[in-house]
């Protein structure tokens, strides 16, 4: 079965992320449980809770279509002790909000040496910042975004993500969430079908599909390998059909949320029909 959907509006409560998903046709979908921008957010209260879970009961979502990404701010891989202490502790609160929320994986990009500390160093902390998360939460896996390698962004190489989680101690609750968008600009080919044979074959054998929690499908502004992170829509960029189907028609893909981050909202609903057909081809 594939969940497609797209990274949708949580405004006003996160019940509307569901409603906003089930308006353009998701199967999937993604959401800030809390304001992306800020460190901190009250805690939610049980009525919100109840009222998140019923949305999701009546539009027929399950857990497992539902792919939350955590704020911008937080850096687990942090040169500073005070800026590490304050992204961990905000992380892990938003483990906890997914746990409160019934959702079981809490997506996020692994982190950034900013110049100050070497890129080993800076993934052990990562690491070590999961595996404290992982001791103070339940039910909740930690996925790993792969970035496409801009500035002093780690986890753009297949090698990073690897090293990250062969270093957490609970393996059962640590994954992957690939962006394609992502995944070309670190240089990861997915123009054809052969060049997309040869990445997620790389990926299989680096990281392992067992660890693939989530996607997320934009295509890409710039040329491969450029190291910069900049989504186009679908069929627009870069990257061009082809890869979309592939993973459209491929299982290993299969029961996770293939979320959408285009820039062109307006197109969701339409990609999203698009990519069911692709689908069934």
């Amino acid at each position: 079965m594939k969940y497609f959907g797209a990274h949708v509006s949580a405004s006003g409560g996160v019940e509307n992320a569901v409603r906003n998903a089930k308006d353009i046709g998701a199967t999937a979908f993604a959401l800030f449980t809390k304001n992306q921008r800020q460190w901190l957010a009250p805690e939610l209260t049980p009525s919100q809770i109840e009222i998140f879970k019923q949305a999701m009961a009546e539009a027929g979502y399950t857990a497992a279509q539902v792919l939350p990404h955590d704020s911008y701010l937080i850096n687990l891989g942090h040169p500073d002790e005070d800026g590490l202490e304050k992204s961990r502790e905000s992380f892990f609160e938003e483990m906890h909000r997914c746990e409160l929320l019934g959702l079981d994986r809490l997506n996020f990009h692994p982190g950034s040496h900013l110049k100050r500390i070497d890129e080993e160093g800076s993934l052990k902390r990562i690491a070590e910042s999961i595996n404290m998360a992982l001791e103070r939460s339940k039910g909740v896996t930690a996925v790993l975004e792969n970035t496409a390698g801009q500035g002093s962004n780690l986890g753009f190489k297949f090698e990073h993500l690897a090293y990250i989680i062969d270093r957490v101690e609970d393996k059962s609750r640590v994954g992957v969430c690939l962006d394609t968008c992502h995944s070309f600009a670190a240089g990861y080919d997915l123009r054809t079908r052969e060049a997309c044979d040869a990445t997620f074959e790389e990926f299989e054998r680096i990281v392992g599909f067992k660890y693939l929690r989530g996607m997320h499908l934009n295509d890409a502004m710039r040329p491969l390998g450029s190291r910069i992170d900049r989504h186009s829509p679908l069929g627009d960029g870069e990257i061009g059909w082809e890869c979309f189907k592939y993973i459209a028609q491929d299982p290993r893909f299969d029961n996770i949320p293939l979320i959408l981050e285009t820039p062109d909202e307006e197109r969701w609903a339409k990609e999203i029909e698009l990519l069911n057909n692709f689908s069934k081809l």
